[in-house]
């Protein structure tokens, strides 16, 4: 039974990692990429980094959303279904 739970607790985080990863990941190749433009010209605006990463990542949550929600949809399906196995 423990070993169920910590299976689904496992499987709850790499859910939560997936879902995340792409936002986070284009936050941060922006951020990268506006830190070396910001350091080649010589601008240092710390306000310049915001705009570029907020509608990168809103853009790259936009176009993951179908398959965000198809990976949402699908593991609490399982869960839902694994239910029984977890009353005993």
């Amino acid at each position: 039974m423990e070993a169920k739970l910590i299976g689904l607790g496992v499987e709850t985080f790499k859910m939560a990692l997936m879902l995340a990863l792409p936002g986070l990941l284009t936050g941060m190749f922006l951020g990268l990429a506006v830190s070396i433009f910001q350091a080649t010209t010589q601008i240092n605006e710390m306000t310049l980094s915001f705009i570029p990463k907020i509608l990168g990542v809103v853009i790259v949550i936009v176009l993951t959303m179908p398959w965000m929600l198809n990976s949402m949809t699908d593991f609490a399906t399982n869960i839902l279904n694994m239910i029984p196995n977890f009353i005993e």
